[in-house]
């Protein structure tokens, strides 16, 4: 029995410490293995990723800085183009007015010639009457004229009269002689000077607008409206004061002076260029839409004028479509 009492601790401590004894590490330990695995598995392939993206992440911002300075080289040159297209475009519209301006000089210089021509042909028709008058007088012998001829005989021709000295008695005037009326009689009415033909008028005016001597070319082309007001050449004047104004930005006025020349002389040179001009006018006062509609109106009229060409070439520049859209009904 004693025996057995010393046996029974060694048996309750073998019970314990087979009792309290962990489970085997060795199968925790797998599993731990494999997890970790896993992990490390997983976070090489998120790695992998993240460098795959990074790298086509770089790939794209390259593509997207060149298509960006692409895009910024393609809007310099179009910048510069439509720099060049507006300079062409208003070179073009300077040369249309000079060329305008020639045109218009030639369309003067060749009235004035009209004008001198017509002179000659009125002073080459009473050379030839007087010619012909003589050549009848000649023939008859110095009587009569044949019949017909319409010319006066030679002695019926009275020479020039002559105020005879008034015959004195003692230092006086004879009172059985009439005395002729002095130089104070015919002092007393006034005398109106006529005006010089239209056409030396324009001539002189014209010279100098030429010399760029405006204020006197202005006060002569408001003489040839003032006393030849229906002569063609009138309309001339109009469009011509219109420039002066134009040039000194006097728009408002240069206007009314252009639509003188459209509506007062409508078979004038001048209209078509007026109506440009007057377009113009109302542009640079800022009536735009005014402008535009007469720059249209021009083109409508003169498709095929020089001034057609300036108008269309002005509206382009300006952005303003040529023929105006209308509302859908």
């Amino acid at each position: 029995m004693h025996r057995s009492l010393r046996l029974a601790p060694a048996v309750l401590a073998l019970a314990a410490v087979t009792f309290l004894a962990p489970v085997p590490a060795f199968a925790v330990n797998k599993d731990m293995v494999q997890l970790q695995t896993q992990i490390q598995q997983l976070q090489d392939s998120v790695a992998r990723l993240q460098q795959s993206n990074d790298e086509r992440m770089g790939v794209m911002k390259d593509l997207v800085q060149q298509t960006t300075d692409a895009v910024n080289k393609m809007a310099v040159t179009v910048d510069g183009l439509q720099k060049q297209v507006r300079t062409e475009t208003e070179a073009s519209g300077r040369s249309q007015e000079q060329l305008s301006g020639q045109v218009q000089s030639l369309n003067d210089s060749i009235d004035e010639l009209k004008a001198r021509l017509g002179r000659m042909e009125k002073a080459m028709g009473d050379l030839q009457s007087t010619q012909q008058n003589i050549s009848a007088q000649l023939q008859g012998g110095g009587g009569t004229a044949p019949a017909g001829s319409g010319a006066a005989p030679m002695q019926d021709i009275a020479p020039p009269a002559t105020t005879p000295a008034p015959a004195t008695r003692g230092g006086k005037p004879s009172a059985a002689i009439p005395i002729p009326a002095g130089p104070s009689a015919s002092a007393a009415a006034p005398v109106i000077p006529a005006a010089p033909p239209v056409e030396d008028l324009y001539r002189t005016a014209f010279g100098d607008y030429n010399g760029a001597k405006y204020s006197l070319a202005a006060a002569e082309f408001n003489d040839i409206i003032k006393f030849y007001p229906d002569a063609t050449l009138a309309g001339n004047a109009y469009f011509y004061l219109g420039e002066i104004q134009y040039k000194a930005g006097q728009f408002a006025a240069a206007s009314k002076n252009y639509d003188k020349v459209i509506e007062q002389y409508p078979g004038n040179s001048k209209v078509a260029v007026s109506q440009l001009r007057k377009g113009e006018s109302l542009m640079s006062m800022k009536q735009t839409d005014a402008g535009a509609r007469e720059l249209r109106s021009l083109i409508q009229r003169y498709p095929n004028s020089q001034e057609a060409v300036a108008a269309r070439s002005k509206l382009n520049a300006m952005g303003i479509t040529i023929t105006p859209r209308t509302a859908a009904r």
